[in-house]
């Protein structure tokens, strides 16, 4: 159960007071109208960047407002959290704002520049399990020993309502809006946004977002009750959650219109549309919403993406990047038999320069037959425009008698 305070919140006049409050720490993320995205659904798209906040994500204002509702005697204590990086972050800025000692726990699977931007506000670290329940069951165990204020990342109105704040912003900008996609972990967000958007404006429809390899708030409301999922595994690191928040579930159930899933390839996808349309980089969680948009069945709607983060490493980017011109045909490997005679190479680089193919890498396995003289494997790694394109150097070279076949594991 919650405290007196806690019971209060989500409200309208908490929602303003929240408002107020987190301006002290927040940037204005204006939305962003995307041509690209609007054109792609039939919508009136925009994105609400929370990706570019100080600290990287909107996580900072649900903490911030948790921090300023504290008693003198809960900061005296020193506040803990677990985290996968973003309420990390943001809890770590905001204890360093009231002056507080702040203990993170979170997953040994955390990108390296969470962990040290966490680190960078001052907060100690520690790292603990595969998940972010497992990190959270070492933080209460911590906070029980030590006696910390224990800051639950989703799970607490409070946070939830500091999460909420984005509406005001949204309706500020775009008070007609129809459509508002939230991505969802543990739900704290989903349940600050539908339920500020709901006592706002009832009509509007508030689509939750999850990774279908974590999709617990979408079990939960199937079964009517908190679940847990046996397993969290998907490549949005910061909404890998396997139990949702039990306090603030009534409120998604009351709130929330829809639930979508989506698959780990799409959010890959989503990454290299934002970074070569909007040349912004946005972490896999914040990119569900992206995803979801070609999931809605409506046309003619303001609907508002919210991007939550955009805390990624350098690593994930490019291995993400690199799939993502993998799935768009944009790169790939095609394995051709030749004969071991000289200028045969010559011949099959003419046939993909005359198709305007760019090749990447080459491999030459002369060792493919025992029949040298019959074949030798020639590998190429290549560079198109697309699947038009793709196909069109595939049929070229099977005219020309190469046999080509495509290798599923491009560079």
């Amino acid at each position: 159960m919650g405290t007196e305070r806690e019971k209060e919140m989500l409200t309208l006049d908490c929602f303003e007071e929240a408002s107020e409050k987190v301006k002290e720490v927040t940037l204005e993320t204006k939305l962003v109208y995307s041509d690209y995205f609007s054109k792609q659904t039939g919508n009136k798209v925009y994105l609400k960047p929370e990706n570019m906040q100080f600290t990287g994500a909107y996580k900072v204002r649900g903490a911030y407002y948790k921090m300023s509702t504290l008693t003198p005697e809960e900061r005296a204590k020193g506040i803990i959290t677990a985290s996968a990086g973003n309420h990390a972050q943001g809890v770590a800025y905001a204890a360093q704002c009231y002056g507080v000692p702040a203990t993170i726990v979170m997953p040994t699977t955390t990108p390296l520049i969470k962990v040290n931007r966490t680190k960078g506000y001052g907060a100690s670290v520690v790292l603990c399990g595969d998940v972010y329940d497992e990190a959270c069951e070492k933080a209460l165990a911590l906070a029980k020993e030590h006696g910390y204020t224990f800051i639950h990342p989703f799970d607490d109105l409070t946070v939830a309502t500091g999460q909420g704040t984005i509406v005001m912003e949204i309706f500020k900008e775009l008070p007609l809006v129809d459509y508002i996609l939230v991505p969802i972990g543990g739900g704290g967000l989903a349940t600050g946004v539908s339920t500020l958007a709901k006592l706002l404006n009832p009509k509007i429809k508030v689509i939750g977002v999850e990774p279908a390899g974590a999709a617990c708030m979408k079990a939960s409301i199937k079964a009517g009750k908190v679940v847990t999922l046996d397993s969290a595994s998907t490549i949005a690191d910061g909404t890998a959650v396997k139990t949702p928040g039990s306090k603030i579930f009534p409120y998604i159930q009351k709130n929330l219109d829809e639930i979508i899933a989506i698959e780990d390839q799409e959010l890959i996808v989503a990454f290299l549309d934002m970074v070569e349309n909007h040349k912004m980089v946005v972490e896999n969680s914040g990119l569900l919403t992206v995803a979801a948009l070609k999931h809605l069945k409506v046309n003619g709607k303001r609907i508002v993406s919210i991007l939550s983060g955009g805390n990624m490493d350098v690593i994930t980017m490019s291995s993400v990047v690199q799939q993502g011109l993998i799935y768009r045909d944009r790169i790939f490997t095609v394995s051709v038999l030749l004969p071991d005679k000289p200028g045969e190479l010559c011949k099959v680089a003419d046939v993909v320069a005359k198709e305007s193919g760019n090749v990447i890498k080459l491999e030459h396995n002369q060792f493919v037959s025992t029949n040298r003289n019959a074949a030798v494997e020639l590998r190429i790694t290549l560079e198109a425009f697309g699947t038009e394109h793709k196909q069109r150097i595939l049929d070229t070279l099977e005219m020309k008698g190469y046999k080509p076949k495509i290798v599923r594991t491009a560079i």
